[in-house]
């Protein structure tokens, strides 16, 4: 090894370790901390890193937070290991928001401050400014996080206050926030109506737009992250004879939604992206009434036919599929209760 090119040693051969391995080979010498901390090893040490065996599960408990593995076979955890905030919070203070690619958009819920941290290295960034950016109030906003054409990671903020919409996004080049326009429909800027999480695929953040009552409308937007023009999409013709819920997922970058309709018994269907038009994938059988819309959200879908689901107290529950399996893997970009996540190990920074 020691006959090795440093390139070929540094780009072909650290960028796949573990993060965590990496963080202790920047300890070897100066040129290795030099050259692991560039913005092209970061890059491809990260995509790298998205694959199912990195996936980890974070879970929040009042003061504990936790990172354990998946074990796929039996529906359970591996042996955890704890993880200290880095930041001052208070008694169950933290609500996961948003990620993408090992970094979270977090919110400290006694002071409402956005917070961008990787719970691998422990690095964070206060996204607060002195003139009211980067507050977060839960039901009325809504966030997501990107990477632009420029390897920029950034956040968008959706605020609705007073029937005002403001957007806002934050660089983490330039560490700051600066409005963009973005005119829709007033009816939107009810809180009657509820926004999910971005979630980011194909150079696109996608919102899902939801009416909180039986028969209400509910759309998708759509934010191009280079253009910053956003646009509405229709939502999958689904019944709307009771509650219905959408949750979008990235897979191999192509856009699916996990659209689920009922009341007292549950259909779920899985659609996927073309173009501006929904096509179905499958259908789950109806579901008995574990009222799967108000306690449990899909994670993540396995290769063995199966679908995770999780509660918010953090239990897993398998839906049985009898299809053919997705040979695929994503992280989960939205979960109910904002106590847990689904994400992939990277050394990718809070700030440059």
């Amino acid at each position: 090894m020691a006959d090795l090119p440093t390139h070929t040693i540094v780009f072909e051969i650290l960028t796949r370790l573990p993060a965590k391995d990496v963080g202790r080979s920047k300890s070897v010498c100066k040129q290795w901390y030099a050259l692991l901390s560039t913005q092209d090893f970061v890059r491809i040490h990260c995509s790298r890193s998205v694959v199912s065996s990195n996936q980890r599960v974070l879970l929040i408990d009042d003061l504990t937070c936790s990172v354990r593995p998946i074990i796929s076979n039996n529906n359970d955890y591996g042996p955890s290991s704890i993880v200290t905030f880095p930041f001052h919070h208070q008694n169950n203070d933290v609500s996961i928001l948003s990620h993408l690619n090992g970094m979270l958009c977090i919110c400290l819920n006694h002071t409402y401050e956005l917070l961008l941290w990787n719970p691998t290295t422990t690095a964070f960034k206060r996204l607060s400014t002195p003139d009211s950016h980067g507050f977060y109030i839960n039901n009325l906003d809504a966030i997501g996080l990107y990477v632009d054409a420029d390897d920029d990671y950034k956040v968008l903020h959706i605020k609705r206050r007073s029937g005002v919409l403001g957007v806002y996004v934050y660089s983490r080049e330039v560490d700051s926030w600066r409005n963009i326009p973005f005119i829709t429909r007033q009816e939107y800027l009810s809180p009657h109506f509820n926004w999910s999480a971005g979630t980011f695929c194909g150079g696109t953040l996608y919102f899902t737009v939801c009416e909180c009552w039986i028969g209400g409308t509910n759309v998708v937007i759509c934010f191009d992250v280079n253009s910053e023009q956003f646009k509405e999409i229709s939502f999958p013709p689904v019944p709307s004879n009771g509650m219905v819920q959408g949750v979008l997922v990235n897979v191999k970058n192509v856009l699916h939604m996990f659209a689920s309709t009922g009341m007292f018994e549950m259909t779920i269907d899985l659609w996927t992206l073309q173009g501006d038009y929904w096509i179905k994938v499958l259908s789950c059988p109806p579901i008995p009434p574990i009222s799967l819309s108000l306690w449990c959200d899909i994670t993540h879908y396995v290769t063995n036919g199966n679908w995770f689901v999780m509660t918010k107290l953090g239990k897993l529950f398998t839906i049985e599929m009898d299809m053919k399996p997705f040979e695929c893997f994503y992280p989960v970009s939205w979960f109910r209760g904002f106590k847990g996540a689904v994400f992939v190990q990277t050394i990718v920074s809070p700030s440059i």
